[in-house]
């Protein structure tokens, strides 16, 4: 029977992301567009090296992949589409990592573009339309049953009962984005690049109690690239490739809810006393959580930057709103998270500009918010999936 181990056996070879801003009137094939040259020139490689592509949040708020690929002039020999938020990042990534393993394409655009100062109001929730919300792709956290009519509004229930469990509050959380908007503050490409204090984080308004406005991830137009191929054909590449050592899928079913980690407690959750064992990303890389030189998480909401500490067993239950204080999660920190200010600061894309940042993290050139000598870098999530990339 053939080994099809994958560590290391598929890396990414360029990265690439148009301009982030809200209200850009651009649509997101010309956004797409923008990203997909950006990391085709980071690659060294032409559009017709291009024979793979996956396009995560597909029409109507992302690129449709079949008009992307008319409009490209591209031929692609195997083609796919989510039209799930944030959550399929990671999958995306694996299911390419898969097919060029497999033979099935050689070289594969992985890519997000979105145009949200377009939407229908239903769809980011609101007006108790949760069908609205499910044509991007399913449910977000909000449930019109029980009051919740956004995914905001989901997550302030996770915050609300952590908090409750664990005797902390909204002011030990502000920590998160405090933290997010100083690294977005060296980040040209960032939206948001105005530091705040944590008193500014308790003077803004609360847009679901416990969750303040800051809080809240950004809502913008932009788009986002990663060219995967395999780590033999990546030699070839213009940049260094960054290997994909670990990865671990999307999870589901009574036990999870999208914004907290099993045994929390939250809407359909049992509560239990959680325990992060040693997830199987980690046995695949062969490394541990202490290995982890800087873990970039989905920042819709500032509350899961916790869970997804604990989640992947970097602190305890509880311990998350300790961990976060004194810049711990700050670059110079023990743990910097989402250098690239995350979707609270720098934009929102579905988590894909993480991807392009913890590339270039790996290759050394971020600049004033470079972490000094990373090698291993984790993607990982308050829902469960992960990646784990090195140098």
């Amino acid at each position: 029977m053939t080994n099809f181990d994958l560590k290391d056996r598929s890396a990414i070879v360029g990265v690439g992301n148009s301009n982030f801003g809200r209200r850009l009137m651009r649509s997101p094939i010309d956004l797409a567009g923008d990203a997909i040259a950006s990391a085709l020139d980071d690659a060294g490689l032409a559009r017709a090296d291009l024979d793979g592509m996956i396009v995560s949040f597909g029409s109507p708020i992302g690129a449709d992949g079949d008009t992307l690929a008319q409009v490209l002039g591209l031929k692609l020999r195997t083609y796919n589409q989510t039209w799930a938020h944030g959550r399929f990042t990671a999958s995306c990534i694996q299911w390419a990592a898969m097919i060029v393993n497999a033979g099935l394409a050689n070289a594969v655009a992985c890519l997000a573009a979105v145009s949200f100062s377009g939407l229908r109001r239903p769809m980011m929730g609101g007006g108790g339309d949760r069908e609205g919300a499910r044509e991007a792709g399913g449910g977000h956290g909000e449930d019109p049953v029980y009051g919740m009519t956004s995914p905001g509004a989901g997550a302030a229930l996770v915050a609300r009962r952590y908090f409750e469990r664990y005797g902390c509050s909204s002011r030990e959380l502000a920590a998160v984005p405090v933290a997010f908007r100083k690294h977005a503050s060296m980040n040209p490409g960032a939206i948001m690049r105005e530091v705040f204090d944590v008193n500014d984080h308790q003077q803004s308004r609360f847009v679901c109690e416990p969750l303040h406005l800051l809080d809240y991830c950004l809502i913008n137009d932009g788009a986002s690239c990663v060219i995967v191929t395999t780590a033999e054909r990546a030699r070839d590449c213009k940049k260094p490739p960054v290997y994909i050592s670990g990865m671990q899928g999307l999870p589901g079913g009574h036990d999870e809810f999208i914004w907290a980690y099993p045994g929390l407690g939250v809407a359909q959750q049992p509560a239990f006393e959680y325990e992060a064992e040693l997830q199987p990303v980690y046995k695949m890389a062969g490394i541990t959580p202490q290995d982890v030189d800087a873990l970039f998480t989905y920042d819709a909401f500032s509350i899961l930057a916790w869970i997804a500490l604990e989640r992947w067993g970097f602190c305890k239950p509880g311990e998350a709103a300790g961990f976060t204080q004194n810049g711990r999660i700050e670059l110079g920190g023990e743990l910097p998270m989402n250098t690239n200010g995350g979707l609270l600061s720098e934009g929102h894309i579905m988590g894909w500009n993480h991807q392009v940042e913890i590339v270039r993290q790996l290759r050394g050139d971020c600049g004033a918010r470079q972490i000094p000598n990373a090698e291993t870098i984790q993607w990982a999530n308050a829902y469960g999936d992960s990646l784990i990339y090195h140098r």
